[in-house]
């Protein structure tokens, strides 16, 4: 029965998940921290900070890890990657037709406008998700991320802006 309830949860997040990875966390961390309860906040954190660390997309990456610790076994991990990758995927070849034959149309161009904000909203809601009394950022960390906002707007390089706070996180925290 487990193996049911994580591929329909894992299934609804890859049916919802517009944005990206970072915009399905909150999805993700809804189903199966607050829905499901099959782990705690803190658990789901950890995980996302692994999903960070391993090359790949975070949602595919946290999909597969709490599928592994929800079950215990490869095959949930196997089976919350399916569920989390099949209807993007699905989607997205459906929806190259149709945007190839109409991108011209101003509706169409409308209604891409109008996910922007949404998809923002949503990653903006990960951030806030991740945030528990234990890893909540103090004054320092908030002003690495001002002077990394700021640097790229100016169109600094990530690289540099990578390198420079993880020195500064070495450096000050």
């Amino acid at each position: 029965m487990i193996y049911l309830q994580l591929f329909y949860s894992f299934l609804k997040v890859g049916f919802f998940g517009f944005g990206g990875g970072y915009a399905m966390l909150s999805l993700i961390q809804h189903e199966v921290v607050e829905k499901q309860g099959w782990i705690t906040v803190e658990q789901f954190t950890d995980i996302v900070a692994i999903s960070q660390m391993t090359p790949g997309p975070i949602s595919i990456n946290s999909s597969t890890f709490i599928g592994y610790t929800v079950t215990g076994n490869v095959w949930g991990a196997a089976l919350a990657l399916l569920a989390v990758c099949t209807p993007p995927l699905t989607i997205m070849l459906l929806l190259t037709r149709f945007y190839l034959k109409f991108r011209d149309n101003r509706w169409i161009g409308s209604a891409m406008e109008g996910l922007k904000p949404m998809i923002i909203g949503m990653i903006g809601a990960a951030a806030f998700l991740l945030m528990t009394p234990s890893n909540f950022p103090d004054g320092i960390s908030v002003a690495i991320f001002a002077v990394c906002l700021i640097a790229s707007f100016k169109k600094i390089n990530p690289i540099y802006l990578i390198l420079a706070s993880a020195l500064f996180g070495m450096i000050f925290l």
